[in-house]
């Protein structure tokens, strides 16, 4: 005779939910504190940002700031401070993955 199918055990899924939600914050702490850095024109200007994607710090070369060409100055900075930010990106979806253990689809973080 079949036996019944038996009922989820809801309280450990809400037990486990919780831990994974505490680990998520944990990881998503751990990568606001986490720098990164990137560089444009060859290393001209340089821009750092940290996990919450705050720019915390844009270094410039005296050598790339000239008065008669400040649009290729501007493309520097934009492309420095973009490159950053994409990698603090890759850097907090790396985060997020490890704690979940691929248990989330790809691109939630």
């Amino acid at each position: 005779m079949a036996q019944p199918p038996q009922t989820p055990d809801l309280s450990g899924l809400l037990a486990q939910a919780q831990q994974l939600q505490q680990k998520m914050m944990d990881a998503q702490e751990r990568a606001r504190q986490q720098l990164v850095e990137a560089s444009s024109g060859g290393g001209m200007v340089s821009a750092q940002v940290n996990g919450a994607l705050q720019l915390t710090a844009l270094k410039i070369d005296p050598q790339a700031v000239d008065p008669r060409d400040v649009g290729m100055l501007q493309d520097l900075v934009i492309a420095a401070v973009n490159q950053a930010l994409l990698k603090a990106q890759e850097m907090i979806q790396g985060e997020m993955q490890s704690v979940a253990g691929g248990m989330l689809p790809p691109g939630l973080f």
